[in-house]
């Protein structure tokens, strides 16, 4: 029997940061070692260049940074494929095949695009690439088949994009080719997307909050202490709000199950007044050594050999190929254009 195939991937822009893992990667690796699926996990560098086309060193470089991030956090290259979206020509072929099924008024009313649009300030000179790059992103899903695809749920309106392409293609050329995928979200909300450690709504490099994978121990420690917590808590004797507080917001995300009734005492402990933030920070530090030392030590291990790295990925490139490769041949012949064949 066929396992269902799972497809995801990030945009290498730089180091992958606790963001990352907690919305998408922790579920990359469950399901990687539930074995019950076919998982592929691409480099979307033909994305990134939609908005860093005049600076592609930084796409060259995070190739391998987030590849290690990948390795660090768990993903297995015996379990998973691994691969570079640029070294598959296939899906920009059915990229171009599926624009022609798109008006240019939806994709401008893709949620997700306009808000992105409006978080880059790009005004009247919206790159062509970045406004299709839902297409793009259907055609990601679509060349592997995938049933299902783990995202954050900012990214929901991607996938029923994706979803409607697919109905229109199978219509338009009275074939079932192509898979209609179904989004996989987090299960926990307060994970689905990480504020940054300054309260933004976004985690970003950009806007120098986050927390990265590669961070060494003393790194962690200054940014833990540096959170946003509540302004107006200024005395330790001070009542204070836990809402909008990242501390506890964290807490909530990271603590683990049996630690729910020691951070619920202390979310009431802080509101009544008297638990200061240094405390709060310190448990909150001790919470993410836990779940980020192991991964910082094999990142570096990993880190040593960048060739194992890269062949990682040419040989994961080669087997995405070949799964890319048939189903345009597909594709091409529904539409009836596979003309030598």
């Amino acid at each position: 029997m066929t396992k269902p195939i799972i497809l995801t991937g990030d945009r290498p822009t730089g180091k992958l940061h606790i963001g990352h893992y907690v919305g998408s990667l922790c579920n990359r690796v469950l399901l990687q070692n539930e074995g019950k699926h076919e998982l592929f996990v691409f480099l979307a560098d033909q994305q990134a260049l939609t908005d860093h086309a005049k600076d592609p060193q930084t796409i060259v470089e995070s190739i391998g940074n987030v590849t290690l991030d990948y390795l660090a956090a768990g993903l297995d290259p015996e379990k998973v494929t691994i691969f570079i979206q640029s070294q598959i020509p296939e899906l920009s072929e059915l990229s171009m095949y599926y624009m022609n099924l798109v008006s240019l008024g939806r994709l401008e009313r893709n949620p997700t695009v306009k808000a992105e649009i409006s978080q880059k300030g790009f005004g009247e000179s919206i790159p062509t690439g970045f406004l299709v790059y839902p297409i793009s992103q259907a055609a990601d899903i679509t060349a592997f088949k995938a049933n299902y695809v783990p995202v954050g749920n900012d990214q929901k309106p991607m996938i029923e994009q994706t979803r409607e392409i697919v109905r229109s293609f199978n219509h338009t050329y009275s074939t079932d080719v192509l898979v209609e995928p179904e989004g996989i979200y987090p299960e926990n909300e307060a994970a689905g997307r990480l504020p940054g450690l300054d309260g933004n709504a976004k985690m970003s490099k950009s806007l120098n909050n986050g927390i990265y994978l590669a961070d060494d121990a003393d790194t962690l420690r200054k940014k833990v202490m540096s959170m946003y917590t509540d302004p107006n808590h200024i005395r330790v004797e001070d009542p204070g709000q836990i809402e909008g507080n990242m501390v506890f917001h964290y807490l909530d995300v990271f603590g683990r199950p049996e630690e729910a009734a020691e951070i619920a005492e202390m979310k009431e402990h802080y509101q009544r007044g008297g638990l200061g933030d240094v405390k709060t920070k310190r448990y909150l530090l001790e919470i993410l050594e836990r779940e980020l030392g192991p991964i910082r030590e094999r990142r570096l291990e990993f880190a040593k050999d960048m060739g194992e790295v890269y062949r990682i990925l040419q040989e994961g490139s080669e087997r995405a190929r070949e799964v890319a490769s048939q189903t345009l041949s597909e594709v091409k012949s529904a539409m009836g254009i596979n003309y030598f064949k």
